[in-house]
């Protein structure tokens, strides 16, 4: 498994129909999915909740703290044809802290190791931890050194550290992604106290500068928001790591403009201004769009949010429409 260049699990972000993107800008980069809990997985429609398509290589994460539930879990991930499983330590929001899941688990590494262990046991594919450094005054070295001990001597060999501490009271998830600082030292310490693992590196990371420049450290980066706020990025940072030709905007934002008005033939639903009817409803039929001020003006290098929007329209669940 690649894990050099991986976009991080963001909730309410890193869906399936943002992962297809960014795999349409990036083939080698991993793909983490946003984070869903065990019992909505195991008691809900899970075959909903897993469903994707050409997104691989892809990780989901689950946020849970019951093993067995875990197992479960990760069983039906691994089914729905995940190359990854990873289980969130790291997510600090309150809702999450009330199900005793996400950055608290920090304050148990044992409980956290026998999630690891009931999982590598349920699959095949590679479990991973994603975690933070530390939380609140448990922000020393050695206290993070003992949290992933645990899990390394359980057999976990695959990290993804958010280099920051999470403050669990008085933040709220984006203060905890801004406030709380970064300390790559701890992330480079942890490397030499087990030299066997991997450890990829998260937080702060912005440009493809910064990236090449990790890259000398680390086994691999994994950047969040900026991806996000501007796609195109990965297009850079594929060329940088991967040494890959560059596909063009355009190119991009057809496959994807195809792809959504798939997925709106299928019922799912979107919004777009008026003049996206001026593009063919499928994949295979695709043109371009005769001159119109406003779309030329929406076709601008736009985030995930807005492509979302500028892709999708009401008018296409209509078959045959123009």
């Amino acid at each position: 498994m690649i894990r050099k260049l991986c976009v991080a699990p963001m909730m309410g972000c890193t869906d399936r129909h943002c992962r297809f993107l960014f795999r349409l800008l990036s083939p080698n980069t991993m793909l983490y999915s946003e984070m869903l809990t065990t019992g909505a997985l195991i008691h809900g429609d899970y075959q909903k909740f897993l469903e994707h398509a050409e997104d691989a290589a892809s990780a989901f994460q689950l946020g849970g703290s019951d093993p067995h539930q875990l197992a479960q879990a990760a069983k039906l991930v691994e089914n729905a044809g995940y190359q990854e499983v990873n289980l969130n330590c790291g997510c600090p929001s309150d809702r999450v802290q009330q199900g005793g899941i996400g950055a608290c688990l920090m304050a148990e590494p044992r409980l956290v190791a026998q999630c690891y262990e009931a999982m590598a046991d349920a699959v095949s594919i590679p479990v991973t931890i994603k975690t933070r450094i530390g939380i609140d005054h448990h922000d020393d070295y050695a206290h993070f050194k003992a949290f992933i001990s645990e899990s390394y001597d359980s057999g976990c060999r695959n990290f993804q550290i958010h280099a920051r501490k999470a403050i669990l009271q008085g933040l709220s998830p984006k203060e905890n992604r801004e406030i709380p600082p970064l300390n790559y030292d701890f992330v480079r310490q942890i490397q030499k106290d087990c030299p066997d693992a991997e450890f990829v590196i998260n937080g702060g990371i912005t440009t493809a500068r910064q990236v090449q420049d990790l890259l000398v450290e680390f086994p691999g980066v994994m950047l969040g928001r900026a991806p996000y706020s501007n796609p195109y990025l990965l297009v850079e940072l594929e060329q940088q790591v991967f040494g890959t030709t560059a596909v063009t905007r355009a190119a991009v934002f057809r496959q994807y403009r195809g792809y959504m008005a798939e997925q709106m033939y299928a019922g799912v639903h979107g919004e777009a201004p008026p003049w996206a009817i001026y593009w063919p409803a499928r994949r295979s039929s695709f043109q371009t769009p005769p001159f119109h001020p406003h779309a030329q003006r929406r076709c601008r290098p736009v985030g995930c949010r807005r492509c979302r929007k500028v892709c999708g329209h009401r008018n296409l669940l209509t078959p045959g429409s123009k």
